[in-house]
């Protein structure tokens, strides 16, 4: 496939999200990065200027999705779009005593995790379909495949996420529009630091965007890492319920506060 000329890519202010700006920065490029924090914005921003990119950042949260359309219907204008990252994520957990999660709790994983993707994507489709090319990349996660039960809510709004972009790929394979689903494991970030569990096989956020970009390059479809992880959930998958459950409660999950709300 061709390099990516403009590039749309959200939650770029940290994690994976700064280190896929990072990736896909280079002479040539326009790119628009989109966050809540704008000073981590800005020096994302200003690295990716150093490798040659031109830069455009928004301050938006994906959820004010008036204002998301807006900041990226502009870009395309002037950039028409080659591939957007719809990575903006948070993660939840239990209450203190492990009470279950709060449906506010629930709510915020649901409404940026899988609305916010869904509102990232969805100004792009019909300006690519009329153009019969683009890249669509939708960050979800291992706990589409395995969902865990200290974390519900995450594990539901990524399986939708999942669920969405598979029917997604489907709807726009006819009019050479590749999308793919992103489902890491255990990636170094401040979500990953919220987690106080283990973290087998754990990433570098830099490591996990060469790895994505390499993928999405190649139009695969589902991009699922580490292997080691993932074939792990495939053998798991074809074990009774109660099993799996009973290895799942041998597992901890205790999840930090998140320090930005």
């Amino acid at each position: 496939m061709a390099e990516p000329t403009s590039v749309v890519l959200t939650g770029a202010g940290r994690g994976i999200g700064a280190a896929l700006a990072r990736v896909y920065a280079g002479p040539g490029v326009a790119m628009l990065l989109i966050g809540r924090d704008v000073a981590r914005l800005e020096t994302v921003a200003a690295e990716c200027v150093a490798k040659g990119a031109t830069v455009e950042t928004a301050g938006v949260d994906v959820t004010d999705t008036e204002r998301l359309a807006a900041a990226i219907l502009a870009f395309e204008t002037k950039n028409p779009v080659d591939l957007v990252i719809a990575n903006a994520g948070v993660s939840g957990g239990l209450e203190q005593g492990r009470g279950f999660e709060t449906f506010a709790t629930a709510q915020r994983q649901l409404r940026i995790n899988l609305e916010g993707a869904v509102a990232t994507v969805t100004p792009l489709v019909d300006p690519m379909r009329a153009r019969k090319k683009g890249r669509i990349a939708i960050m979800s996660s291992l706990a589409a495949l395995q969902p865990v039960g200290d974390t519900a809510a995450y594990s539901a709004s990524k399986a939708g996420v999942f669920a969405w972009g598979e029917a997604l790929g489907d709807f726009l394979a006819p009019d050479g529009i590749s999308v793919s689903v992103i489902c890491p494991g255990f990636v170094t970030s401040d979500m990953s630091a919220r987690y106080l569990g283990p973290k087998p096989f754990e990433m570098t956020a830099d490591e996990a965007a060469k790895l994505i970009r390499r993928k999405i390059d190649a139009g695969k479809p589902v991009i699922a890492f580490p292997w080691q992880i993932v074939a792990a959930i495939r053998v798991g998958r074809m074990l009774p319920r109660a099993v799996r459950r009973l290895f799942l409660s041998r597992v901890p999950v205790e999840i930090a506060p998140d320090p930005n709300g």
